[in-house]
């Protein structure tokens, strides 16, 4: 078989830990690629032109895998066979775990990787997972270290573990025998010291906290240009193309985003498409093909081999099928994506302000069924199982982070939802019950060592290494069943006073750990329906924390607030102070209420005890226990006490 070269493409995806830089070096990387023209809308203002999401700016995290393209004209083009200009396709993916999904799907697309790594931080648990997974599929691996210029920078130390973590690994997957690492090229490959946020790279290693000695990111350029290779294909093979994401457009519909591995595809052509190797081929027809440049996307009539293009025209494509000619159909096997470990229910909203909130919400449970399929569509890490009740499904995802952002996401879409607490998935192995368990990686002061180590004892976390790096900080690492950590974030900053600094990543799947108490503390609950007063608030400050502020609607079997003790009491919230003719009812009342404590989804979710959900609405998110009748609860509460008995 001859082969051919595309001298003039790289594919490369820019992975790492969640908030080591790869959003910021990417958008480095466009404006030096002079992707942005004198006429262009986008201002550099230090917001990250990658995360388009309204959810991604908030959080500061990217949750989609992206893609851009940049033509590079440096002097490096000409040398590598380019004289005209290298177009570089850049995938910036994901760095929390949860988003394992986008991260693999996108790794999918590229031929080589580039591998962020915080200068005082230093390989985390998402560098592992990703770098194991890049290394699996045969893909060379730039390190490059980001941040240098931070004042509490290691960089030769961060440069050791890097370099350590990448032939443990390599190592590692070897011994398996399934793949082959080139180790020579891993150690051949140089390490890139970098600030992407003053858009500098260099090859030389500056002092600790010192930018680059390169005005620009020229070197980091040239690397990408000579370590990871261009495309080859058999130029006699037939058209093969794989969905590897999905975009939408108000004009053309649904959008395939496609690496095609041989041949050409045209706009205006018929071709085939499958989900498999043994799978039946359709005929499906072209009718749009686009090349990104930037953050836009224009028309063009045909793409070759190496390229990443979105194609229009084809109404239900799913993410994993291939494009292939129909008279020598060739499709490639699906993208595989580790299994879910967490699993939510989400339903119709049961509560008895269900609809009050607004006008046109979205609350019957054919539009939240129809909702999660779409999402089924796009998300290649979730699954949608039916559960017992017609208007209830089971949502699992890779972690508590993913289910949240889904959930928000429908939140602002105008959905009304019953949200149940997360669950691990369970298996059941040669007769044991199995569940996920993950690898968590701690820092925190030296002063709350033992208080972090008390609390991931008490979720079933065993301690697999310390270190000391001898600047007041220590690192732990643990193995702890994947539930032990649902509800873990905000207990970890309480203790560690938002100083602490924790991460976690798969482990896969062990035996049952056994029971784990998630909460020390009991909920607040309301016994009526009505308004919040502040007179009853006023009288009930000493019970706890409350929730919900005066003048708040509030039902029967709703927490308003958390109980210091590690038991559940009923409140009366609506009650109303006397009417006399000296003073107003809550005239004295305002001044001295304490501020109450507002909860986001995420920590409403955290917080939510085992006879507990959460009832989110466009307007509102509310706990409430599943159960509201007071009475019922208690039976059902004695109920599950002799049958535990029993």
């Amino acid at each position: 078989m001859t082969t051919s070269t595309r001298h003039d493409l790289r594919n490369v995806a820019i992975v790492a830990h969640v908030d080591h830089g790869k959003t910021t070096l990417v958008d480095a990387m466009l404006w030096q690629g002079n992707v942005f023209d004198s006429h262009a809308t986008v201002e550099k203002t230090g917001e990250r032109v990658m995360d388009s999401g309204d959810i991604e700016r908030e959080k500061g995290i990217t949750i989609l895998a992206k893609n851009t393209a940049i033509s590079y004209t440096g002097p490096s083009a000409a040398e590598f066979e380019a004289p005209g200009g290298v177009t570089i396709n850049v995938i910036d993916t994901p760095g929390h775990s949860d988003f394992s999904g986008e991260v693999e799907r996108g790794l999918s697309m590229v031929d080589g990787v580039v591998l962020l790594v915080d200068s005082a931080e230093g390989p985390l648990p998402q560098t592992r997972f990703v770098l194991r997974k890049a290394l699996e599929a045969g893909l060379p691996v730039i390190p490059v270290i980001n941040k240098v210029d931070r004042p509490d920078a290691r960089i030769g130390e961060v440069v050791d573990e890097t370099m350590e973590l990448l032939l443990s690994l390599a190592s590692d997957i070897e011994i398996d025998a399934e793949h082959d690492v080139d180790l020579e090229a891993i150690l051949d490959t140089p390490v890139i010291f970098a600030s992407a946020k003053a858009g500098r790279a260099s090859l030389e290693q500056p002092a600790d906290g010192d930018l680059p000695d390169s005005p620009n990111l020229e070197p980091l350029f040239r690397a990408i240009l000579h370590y990871i290779p261009a495309p080859t294909y058999d130029p006699s093979a037939p058209l093969v193309a794989q969905v590897t994401n999905l975009d939408a457009s108000p004009f053309l519909g649904r959008l395939a985003l496609v690496r095609i591995f041989s041949g050409e595809l045209k706009k205006g052509e018929w071709v085939g498409r499958a989900d498999g190797p043994d799978s039946q081929i359709e005929r499906v027809h072209i009718s749009e093909l686009l090349r990104t440049k930037g953050l836009e996307r224009s028309s063009a009539p045909s793409a070759g081999p190496g390229d990443i293009v979105a194609v229009a025209g084809i109404a239900n494509i799913t993410i994993g099928e291939s494009l292939v000619d129909l008279s020598d159909p060739r499709p490639r096997p699906p993208i595989h994506i580790d299994d879910p470990a967490i699993s939510m229910t989400i339903g119709t909203n049961t509560s008895p302000l269900a609809g009050k909130g607004g006008q046109g919400h979205k609350l019957t449970a054919r539009q939240i069924r129809d909702r999660l399929a779409q999402e089924l569509v796009g998300n290649v890490s979730i699954r949608v199982l039916p559960t017992d009740r017609p208007d209830a499904w089971e949502v699992q995802d890779r972690g508590e982070l993913a289910l949240a952002v889904l959930v928000e996401t429908m939140r602002r879409e105008g959905f009304e939802l019953t949200v149940g607490k997360p669950q691990a998935v369970r298996k059941v192995i040669d007769g044991v019950v199995h569940e996920p368990w993950e690898r968590s990686t701690i820092d925190v002061p030296e002063e709350y060592l033992g208080a972090v180590t008390q609390l991931m004892a008490g979720r079933r976390g065993h301690l697999e290494t310390m270190s000391n790096r001898g600047t007041g900080w220590v690192r732990m690492e643990f193995l702890i069943p994947a539930r032990g950590l649902i509800g873990f974030r905000t207990n970890f900053l309480t203790i560690t006073r938002g100083t602490g600094i924790s991460a976690s990543i798969s482990e896969g799947y062990k035996p049952w750990a056994g029971e784990i108490e998630s909460r020390q503390t009991g909920s607040l609950v309301s016994d009526r329906q009505g308004q919040v007063t502040a007179f009853s608030l006023q009288r009930l400050e000493d019970r706890g924390t409350f929730f919900v502020d005066p003048g708040e609607e509030v039902y029967e079997g709703q927490v308003v607030g958390e109980n210091p003790r590690n038991e559940d009491m009923d409140v009366n919230l609506v009650r109303a102070k006397e009417m006399t003719n000296m003073r107003s009812a809550t005239a004295d009342v305002y001044e001295t209420l304490q501020a109450r404590r507002k909860m986001t989804l995420e920590e409403s979710i955290e917080f939510a005890a085992d006879d507990e959900c959460i009832e989110v609405t466009p307007e509102a998110v509310r706990l409430r226990k599943v159960i509201l009748n007071s009475v019922e609860r208690a039976r059902e509460a004695a109920r599950r006490k002799r049958a535990t008995q029993g």
